[in-house]
């Protein structure tokens, strides 16, 4: 009959063999992720080329100096307003029809263009040269898109407004169809 072990015997892996076996793991990895470690190592050189290296090490250097300031900026009644109003803007940005926005903005830039295009001449108008302009099919439309622009803008848009409404009241209102 076979005797009971009673005593084990761990493999010991020598250093070396462990250090071989280590770098190949590291070798594989590397072989592995080939093209990751190229790309990296590419925007590391034109990071280092253009100095982010050297400035980022700076910060990292005196980063309890640079975060008290930081800290020190952001807390000013001026970043709070700041940070509301970018809030607020991206808010709107978001309701924005873009579709509809993009025509009103090829307008503007021909009329941009227009301006600087003119001649800066003391040439005064009168009232007979503007009731003339008048005919001027081009300056008819923009009259008529002008007044179109200010009757939407005199429209009743209170309903809409969330910033300008009591907490209380922009509950009432989250409910409603307007708001989905």
């Amino acid at each position: 009959m076979a005797k009971a072990i009673k005593q084990i015997q761990h493999m010991r892996i020598s250093e070396d063999d462990q250090r071989k076996k280590d770098l190949r793991e590291i070798e594989d990895s590397l072989l592995k992720n080939k093209e990751a470690l190229l790309d990296t190592l590419d925007m590391v050189k034109h990071m280092h080329d253009r100095g982010v290296i050297s400035l980022l090490g700076g910060l990292f250097a005196e980063g309890d100096k640079v975060l008290q300031i930081l800290i020190k900026k952001a807390d000013t009644k001026e970043t709070a307003n700041t940070l509301k109003n970018l809030m607020l803007m991206a808010g709107i940005l978001g309701t924005l029809n873009v579709k509809q926005l993009e025509p009103i903005l090829l307008k503007l830039n021909a009329g941009i263009a227009q301006v600087s295009e003119s001649k800066d001449e003391d040439d005064k108008m009168g009232y007979f040269d503007i009731v003339r302009s008048l005919k001027d099919p081009e300056i008819n439309r923009s009259i008529a898109f002008l007044f179109e622009f200010l009757k939407g803008m005199g429209s009743e848009t209170s309903h809409l407004e969330r910033t300008t409404q009591l907490p209380e009241h922009q509950a009432h209102h989250a409910n409603d169809d307007h708001y989905l």
